[in-house]
């Protein structure tokens, strides 16, 4: 049995080698097997002496038989070996948190870079003014820009013209403001205070445009308010001289009066110095385009703004000056800006401006009247002959009441538009010369008449006992038929 147990121990010493085994286990009986050393104690200690063993009384209760070894060992094994997995199963799980921390950490700053931009580099140019010049000079009219890089290649970079609202329109002005007038208007202002009525002289600021001139007069148009209840009119030109004017015609219902300055009272500088405007085509207009006003406004003298063109056809109902439809622009027109142009980039008249249009509630929002809706009436205006307008106490009375006979009231009730005589009173110019109940006025003194503001208009130019054609037209079996008489004008009834 000593051999068996000594061949054994030198077996297991060979098939693990010397120093594998630094622990012994335990026997049932207190014998210690060392696998190190190669000596087995017993229950009565046992020891080696000279590399031989010395063996106890008995053998370890629990040694059996040399498998017992095998068992002994692959039981530290498996004790050991969980302890080490444990471990490593740590380890793990710190390097994974370690990897999702860094993972949602990135994510957190990129967020952040991208809302708040602070992570974006600037782009610097290091260009110089030569080289920016450069590249502008290589601009082709199709929107392509070429622009030359560090190394020499050819970037090309296409790019959007687009035509804005001309900065500069010092040229335009410069040509357009020889046909410009300021209209200064001295009228008689009535008023009444704690029932005692008095008056007393006030003046407006208006503006005008020079639209033509013939043998012996400069022909001006503006506005009607403009020259309403006038008792003199004076007018500057861009040479700073004045001349008085006189009213020459009148269509109230459009705001529209043509102005008359004798040629003889201008002298041969101011001649030199002014110019007749060139008028434009309004029905080509579109939305967007600039646009350019100039007049006297605040009747500081002239004064040039610029905008574009807001709005076509543009039908203001709340307007008392003007019937119609009108061009909308935010080109600032204020009071005095009224009777003055509203220019094309071209220096061409488009429009008339009318601070009464619309009224001043909304800001950047200014009217004129279409030109070509005008220049009809304006040509009527500037054919009629030149009269002064006569003082209240002697102006002409024709001797009826009327009612306006609108474009509306005509289409509606198939009548011509005009003045209806509502009633004749008897003993007047108007009863003498045959007018009748019924009868509409188209007409006086070959001006047209449109409502009974342009009858009363008109009428102011002519005194007590002046003859005057009135043109009628008279209710018939067919429909209207038009005639003529002659009517000489007489004092108002008191």
């Amino acid at each position: 049995m000593y051999e068996n147990y000594q061949n054994q121990n030198q077996n297991q010493n060979q098939n693990q080698g010397s120093g594998q085994m630094n622990q012994g286990q335990t026997g049932r009986e207190g014998g210690v097997y060392s696998g190190a050393s190669g000596s087995v104690n017993g229950m009565n200690g046992g020891m080696q002496e000279n590399g031989t063993y010395r063996y106890s009384s008995r053998y370890p209760n629990n040694f059996t038989s040399p498998q017992m070894n095998e068992t002994v060992h692959h039981e530290k094994r498996n004790h050991s070996e969980p302890k080490k997995m444990g471990s490593f199963k740590k380890i793990l799980l710190s390097a994974g948190m370690g990897v999702c921390f860094g993972v949602f950490a990135g994510l957190s700053f990129f967020a952040v870079e991208k809302l708040t931009g602070l992570g974006a580099k600037p782009v610097v140019q290091t260009e110089n003014k030569a080289q920016i010049e450069e590249k502008t000079d290589q601009g082709t009219a199709d929107g392509t820009v070429t622009n030359s890089t560090i190394d020499g290649s050819q970037a090309v970079t296409t790019q959007t013209v687009t035509n804005t609202v001309v900065s500069d329109v010092s040229e335009v002005v410069k040509n357009v403001m020889p046909s410009v007038v300021s209209i200064v208007n001295t009228f008689t202002e009535s008023y009444s205070y704690f029932g005692q009525n008095f008056s007393q002289e006030a003046n407006a600021s208006g503006s005008g445009i020079i639209v033509g001139m013939n043998d012996t007069e400069l022909l001006i148009v503006t506005n009607y308010h403009v020259v309403e209840d006038t008792t003199t009119l004076k007018v500057s030109f861009v040479d700073d001289s004045a001349a008085e004017a006189q009213v020459k015609g009148t269509r109230p219902a459009k705001d529209l009066a043509v102005l008359a300055v004798p040629l003889d009272s201008l002298s041969s500088e101011t001649l030199n110095s002014i110019a007749v405007a060139k008028l434009g085509n309004s029905d080509e207009l579109t939305v967007g385009e600039p646009a350019i006003a100039i007049g006297n406004a605040l009747g500081y003298g002239q004064s040039v703004t610029t905008g574009v063109i807001s709005a076509l056809d543009r039908e203001i109902a709340d307007s008392d000056t003007a019937s119609g439809t009108f061009i909308q622009t935010d080109a600032a027109i204020n009071p005095g800006n009224s009777g003055g142009a509203l220019l094309n980039v071209n220096g061409e008249v488009i429009g008339i401006n009318s601070n009464k249009i619309g009224g001043a509630a909304v800001e950047g929002m200014g009217y004129a009247i279409p030109i070509s809706a005008a220049k009809p009436i304006i040509d009527e205006l500037m054919s009629r002959e030149t009269r002064t307008k006569v003082d209240a106490e002697n102006a002409g009375y024709l001797g009826i009441s009327g009612v306006s006979v609108t474009a509306d009231v005509a289409n509606v009730y198939g009548m011509p538009e005009g003045v209806y005589v509502a009633k004749v009173y008897e003993g007047t110019g108007a009863h003498t010369a045959g007018i009748t109940q019924g009868s509409i006025i188209t007409r006086l003194g070959g001006v047209e008449i449109t409502s009974m503001e342009d009858l009363s208009e008109i009428l102011q130019y002519y005194a007590v006992g002046d003859s005057v054609e009135v043109t009628l037209m008279l209710p018939g079996r067919e429909g209207y038929e038009e005639d003529t008489v002659t009517v000489v004008l007489g004092a108002r009834a008191e």
